[in-house]
């Protein structure tokens, strides 16, 4: 899928939920918000539906049951909103981001030597 749709941070949490538990129901997708969320079930309501709108996501009635599965990837999803990301804060510069994130200490030891990991793999 090459042009993603938008979509909110309060949408990719609805998002996540689907990607690790399609098909998924309503009730099964409320269920799992209202233990990591203050949303009321209307409103999670409404953001199932913001995505069935925008493509995200599609579904499928099974009795009197709304079933839920992804359109979009989550690995594409995340390439796009990774590379918009860097595109917006650092103009497409890599080096420039990770610098910044270890200048100012946002890389744990750990983080650092699996990238130190990844970039002696493509040498």
């Amino acid at each position: 899928m090459s042009n993603l749709p938008q979509i909110s941070e309060a949408e990719f949490e609805v998002m996540k939920i689907i990607w690790q538990h399609a098909p998924i129901s309503t009730n099964e997708i409320t269920e799992r918000l209202l233990q990591t969320s203050n949303w009321s079930p209307k409103t999670i309501q409404t953001l199932i539906k913001r995505l069935v709108t925008k493509g995200a996501i599609t579904y499928e009635k099974q009795c009197r049951v709304f079933v839920y599965t992804p359109v979009v990837k989550e690995y594409e999803y995340i390439r796009q909103e990774s590379c918009s990301f860097l595109k917006r804060f650092y103009n497409g510069d890599i080096t420039t981001m990770l610098s910044s994130y270890i200048e100012n200490d946002q890389l744990s030891e750990l983080e650092l030597e699996h990238l130190r990991s990844l970039l002696s793999k493509k040498q």
